[in-house]
């Protein structure tokens, strides 16, 4: 396993949820940690987290967080995208404002950060990237259609990282949880939450794949709270 400590790793949607909890699971592993957020409400005090604003709609956001965080740290070792929107975007709407939202959020979001950060992935040598996929990237189980669609494009992102970045020891992950206790779940009334899957377990599995060594990669993380054929 890598040595968390001196790591340095950039974790967009940081102020809540699944990307919270990664945040506090890097810090108390060892990590440095460079949140991306729209507001730093709730993030521990420490020398070791440096908070930065960053919309995942704009590219340049993404370019001004990675240029600060490394003035910051001096380096960058790993990328954790958690940051997402799940609007309603079904099949036959003859709006896609949903549906260019999901994409530019869910998908390019995550490209263009990864993209900001490279240099500094390839200059570690062991550069580690973790999209936060879905299940929903997997199968189609519900009538949001868009939603899946960019989770289903998220997997490949973090297929194509990998790829893109082998020769230069970085490995990416594609994270796909079920139902998360979560405020973006907080409409699902189906799945009872008390037997959700927890933002801390989520975050402990992301901190696992991010110290894994370059020999061990872990190409897509299946995590479900309840029993689905296959999944």
């Amino acid at each position: 396993m890598l040595e968390a400590e001196g790591r340095v790793a950039m974790v967009s949607g940081a102020a809540r949820g699944i990307g919270r909890a990664v945040v506090l699971k890097l810090l108390a592993s060892g990590f440095s940690v460079s949140a991306g957020v729209r507001d730093r409400h709730g993030l521990p005090a420490s020398n070791r987290l440096f908070a930065h604003r960053y919309d995942a709609e704009d590219p340049a956001s993404a370019d001004a967080w990675a240029a600060a965080t490394a003035d910051r740290f001096g380096r960058i070792d790993a990328v954790v995208a958690a940051a997402g929107i799940n609007p309603m975007a079904r099949l036959l709407d003859r709006d896609d404002t949903a549906l260019d939202a999901l994409w530019a959020v869910n998908v390019k979001g995550p490209k263009h950060l990864v993209r900001a950060a490279w240099p500094h992935l390839v200059a570690s040598g062991s550069g580690r990237v973790a999209i936060l996929a879905s299940l929903s990237g997997k199968r189609v189980a519900n009538e949001n259609m868009g939603y899946a669609a960019s989770k289903f494009a998220a997997v490949a992102l973090a297929h194509a990282i990998r790829r893109e970045g082998w020769d230069h020891g970085i490995r990416a992950t594609a994270i796909c949880p079920g139902f998360v206790d979560t405020d973006m779940t907080a409409h699902v009334t189906r799945h009872p939450r008390e037997q959700m899957s927890r933002p801390e377990d989520i975050a402990a599995l992301i901190e696992t794949v991010l110290r894994l060594p370059a020999h061990a990669v872990v190409a897509e993380l299946l995590v479900n709270c309840r029993l689905e054929p296959m999944l």
